[in-house]
């Protein structure tokens, strides 16, 4: 018997069309999320991982449309659902926590409310019920005191409190997958550690699959099993997460991990990447990176695909780290 995955991603492209030109926001993303498996997906700010995991969602608004290749949920492609069907299954089977949770709470209305409503608008269950459903769910992601919790209103809450409680909204219905828009960016790294321990704990507990969008590195390295590096709208490297982090293959990922302050010196400045990301309605014909990478070479000019120099380990360079 095969198993289907919960996540396949097949060519993903995802353009804005400005007067400006084509803005190739994610342009050509491939990979397959397991049941209970946690992808890490990082870059620079303007990559591409945001709008990666909004067109997963189907979330993408004019100008930006999703223009090809396939996202197959459990077999299904969410590309070609109508929107009926698309809404039946967001929120329940896939769920999305966005960076401000107050783009999922409403300021005005209890957390109650708003927790009995998304329980009861997916399935047909009891006031009490729901209302049990939400308590519970809220003591899972260790809200202490959950019953006078859910009496409050939003600005009643701390920052971090309201990140649970949109964190356990998204959990309500134990959906298949859930995407994490860089949730816990701005919180105290406490609060933090809490969070992503506990959402690593019900990922595995249920069966999640979880793709946690990031810049932040040593978030991933603690949470997910593997990690996907983007880079002006493709992904550049693709492995486990402690093979990729002990001996990244791109000049790209070296250069991330490189920057981290916890490998400098204390006292020395930090290392950087030289340059600027490249406008993405003018990208360069080549390779995206070149303009900015000490390894470039003349076959840089074309553009590199994905290759497998390991087992499990994906590259997008004509020059990778390890033919150092």
């Amino acid at each position: 018997m095969t198993i289907v995955p919960t996540l396949q991603v097949r060519n993903l492209q995802t353009h804005f069309h400005t007067r400006a030109g084509v803005l190739r926001a994610v342009d050509g993303v491939s990979f397959t999320l397991a049941r209970g498996r946690i992808l890490g997906l990082v870059g620079e700010s303007g990559s591409g991982k945001s709008v990666t995991g909004f067109s997963i969602m189907g979330l993408v608004d004019p100008p930006g449309r999703v223009v090809g290749g396939e996202v197959l949920f459990q077999g299904r492609d969410l590309t070609k659902l109508p929107p009926r069907e698309m809404r039946a299954l967001q929120g329940s089977r896939i769920a999305m926590i966005f960076q401000d949770p107050m783009m999922t709470l409403n300021p005005v209305l209890r957390v109650d409310t708003q927790m009995i409503e998304a329980v009861r608008a997916h399935e047909r269950v009891s006031h009490a019920q729901a209302r049990e459903r939400a308590r519970d769910t809220l003591g899972l992601m260790g809200i202490p005191s959950p019953d006078e919790r859910l009496l409050a209103y939003p600005h009643q809450l701390s920052g971090g409190m309201r990140q649970r409680v949109a964190i356990a909204i998204a959990m309500l219905h134990r959906p298949d997958l859930i995407i994490a828009d860089e949730p816990t960016t701005a919180l105290d790294v406490t609060i933090q550690a809490q969070i992503l321990s506990e959402v690593q704990k019900l990922a595995r507990q249920q069966g999640t699959a979880l793709i946690w969008i990031t810049h932040d590195l040593s978030v991933v390295a603690g949470l997910a099993d593997e990690v996907a590096v983007m880079y002006a709208g493709r992904i550049v490297e693709h492995g486990p997460v402690d093979a990729v982090l002990d001996a990244p293959l791109h000049p790209y990922t070296t250069g991330l991990i490189g920057s981290l302050p916890s490998n400098n010196r204390r006292g020395q400045r930090l290392r950087q990447i030289p340059g600027m990301t490249p406008n993405l309605l003018d990208l360069p014909a080549g390779c995206a990176f070149a303009a900015r990478c000490p390894r470039a070479g003349e076959s840089c000019a074309q553009q590199p695909g994905l290759t497998e120099p390991r087992p499990q380990r994906l590259v997008r360079c004509f020059y990778p780290m390890e033919a150092a």
